[in-house]
């Protein structure tokens, strides 16, 4: 039987009261189910997000899903599938995609109509409350809670690309670097694009004996996430050989103006440990990007 995906109606915020939350919550009439606690290994993916929730109590369950980010109630389209053998698939998935990131949790799981309420106590991170609606018109219902519970600093992303951070999008810059074709200039570059969904996509420059033929590494991981199904760049971080910070040429920051919005951050690195930020819109003032277009 063909297993069909499903979806939710999903909000993260940061808990500014965890006491006040549950009480609210009860007060509201939800169901207390207890505390779970869940580790979360998250792997590369080409698109979406990949993980293995071990839960305790519980059992494991490999989930796939998609979700863009932003700061509101967003759509998420999964699939669960029950893991007998937890550790022997995450050592397959590691091998065969490699391991983001671990993120470790205590929830605090109640049950509102159709929405399930989690209140989570995330190691290195914090407090904070999620909601996940499964019934029609959840939105409603999770904009109600919003309201209920106070929630004003919403998460665009997801615990684990906050556990990532800068370092792990530099990391796939620098190991795709050591891959760039460069024989005659010498000067290896690296490029990794955070798509909306937090896949993570990746290119080197490539040379050529005719000098024009070469590709920058931002044109070549631009080309990557676009033939992953990707349209929209969140954050970027280029790196290059030396010990100098990269800046991406006037092209590559053209290219980079027509899937980044003007305040997404690009880290500019050099393989000696230099490092720098700035804004798009720092690095092309004045732009001319899609909307200028007529029509």
């Amino acid at each position: 039987m063909r297993r069909v995906r499903a979806h939710n109606v999903e909000l993260k915020a940061v808990d500014p009261d965890p006491e006040r939350s549950l009480a609210v919550c009860l007060r509201l009439g939800a169901e207390d189910r207890g505390v779970l606690r869940q580790r979360d290994t998250y792997f590369g993916t080409r698109a979406g997000r990949l993980k293995v929730r071990e839960e305790e109590p519980g059992g494991a369950t490999l989930v796939q899903y998609d979700r863009p980010d932003g700061a509101h109630a967003r759509e998420s389209r999964y699939r669960l599938v029950p893991v007998a053998e937890p550790g022997e698939l995450k050592a397959a998935l590691d091998a065969a995609l490699g391991t983001l990131v671990v993120v470790d949790k205590e929830r605090h799981l109640l049950q509102w109509e159709s929405v399930r309420i989690h209140l989570d106590r995330v190691a290195g991170l914090g407090e904070f409350v999620e909601l996940e609606d499964v019934g029609a018109d959840g939105s409603e219902r999770v904009d109600r809670l919003q309201r209920e519970l106070g929630l004003e600093s919403v998460l665009p992303d997801s615990y684990s690309d906050r556990l990532l951070g800068a370092d792990a999008l530099i990391a796939a810059a620098r190991a795709v670097m050591e891959r760039a074709h460069a024989p005659y200039s010498g000067f290896k570059v690296g490029a990794a694009l955070r798509a909306d969904d937090g896949s993570v996509h990746v290119g080197a420059n490539v040379e050529n004996a005719a000098y024009p033929q070469g590709q920058c590494a931002e044109a070549s991981a631009l080309g990557a996430l676009v033939a992953a199904g990707r349209a929209r760049v969140v954050e970027a971080a280029v790196i290059a050989t030396g010990d100098d910070a990269c800046v991406p040429c006037g092209g590559c920051r053209q290219r980079l103006r027509e899937f980044m919005d003007l305040d997404g951050v690009v880290h500019l690195c050099g393989a000696g440990g230099a490092h720098d930020t700035a804004t798009l819109a720092e690095l092309l003032p004045r732009s001319f990007g899609p909307e200028a277009l007529p029509g």
